[in-house]
């Protein structure tokens, strides 16, 4: 979904990090991405860190090379989180980018899927707290847990609605934290579940069809699987997809090439897997991850052609 590498802004000069922060140039970004990849859809935006800026934690804003990432949180534990008004995260200027991207690619381009990613609720709330200190907390001070995770999923669900009503065709979260590996399946159900379904079932009530991307392996929370309320679900490189599919009647598989074979990798190796995950009933062909900004633009154009050449 998110695509920046740096071969496309090197040749074509709308770079990161400075499109982060202009609706115009990352529109032009997303476009760049678009036209050298063939990936049929545009992506934005391109980090992961919009939301957790706007509800107070620091943000590096990265490089060329580099994707923003989360420099300080904003709170010490959940006990401290003080809960912000509504509308907080739209009136950003980092938002208000966002807006202005899918608005205008919506309109210019109405023939090509514009896909706003979000965070999801648990990673999200990984960014205002210490991560392990949050991890801990979900068990041990469930009450407040609960409380600031339902303050940030209104606070996302906000975000979405004006992404949507910029244009949006599709929406995904993105919840790496929600994984099974981290929390557990009871964890799993009790929280990743519940915030994951009240975002997704508030943009469902937009029109907006949803992409749920969790990632590592899937085995211990299998069974919760089916009663995720997104319209597809994205994996990491190592779930086997048609395995999961039959198991759980998950209706719409996406991914799941790995980005790691993606960046080192040849082309011919590339195009193979693409294959085969197409032999296997994948329904959406993508990345496993996020991408590597290093990837060479030769071995994603060879993971594409595996499509448009079916």
């Amino acid at each position: 979904m998110n695509a920046a590498i740096v071969e496309v802004m090197q040749k074509t000069g709308n770079e990161l990090p400075r499109a982060h922060h202009s609706g115009e140039l990352m529109a032009a970004l997303a476009y760049d991405v678009h036209r050298a990849t063939g990936f049929e859809n545009f992506g934005i935006p391109f980090c992961m860190t919009v939301e957790a800026e706007a509800l107070g934690s620091e943000v590096d804003y990265g490089s060329l090379k580099c994707e923003p990432k989360i420099a300080k949180e904003v709170f010490g534990s959940v006990k401290d989180v003080r809960c912000l008004s509504s509308g907080i995260i739209q009136n950003t200027k980092r938002a208000g980018a966002v807006f202005a991207s899918v608005y205008e690619l919506s309109k210019k381009h109405p023939d090509i899927p514009v896909t706003g990613s979000i965070a999801g609720p648990l990673s999200t709330t990984a960014s205002l707290i210490d991560p392990m200190t949050f991890l801990k907390e979900l068990r041990r001070e469930k009450d407040e847990a609960h409380r600031v995770l339902n303050y940030v999923t209104d606070r996302l669900i906000e975000y979405a609605k004006i992404i949507a009503d910029s244009g949006a065709d599709i929406i995904g979260i993105a919840d790496p934290t929600a994984t099974g590996e981290i929390l557990g399946p009871k964890l799993f159900e009790e929280y990743a579940l519940t915030y994951i379904n009240k975002l997704a079932g508030a943009i469902h009530e937009l029109g907006i069809p949803v992409i749920v991307h969790i990632c590592g392996e899937l085995r211990m929370v299998k069974a919760h699987l089916p009663r995720l309320r997104g319209d597809a679900l994205s994996v990491d490189a190592f779930v086997n997809l048609r395995e999961l599919k039959k198991e759980t009647g998950v209706p719409v598989t996406m991914g799941n090439l790995s980005t790691y074979m993606l960046e080192f990798g040849t082309p011919e190796k590339i195009y193979r897997a693409a294959r085969g995950l197409l032999k296997n009933d994948i329904d959406i062909l993508a990345p496993a991850c996020g991408l590597s900004t290093s990837t060479p633009l030769e071995h994603i154009t060879g993971f594409t052609q595996a499509v448009q050449k079916t």
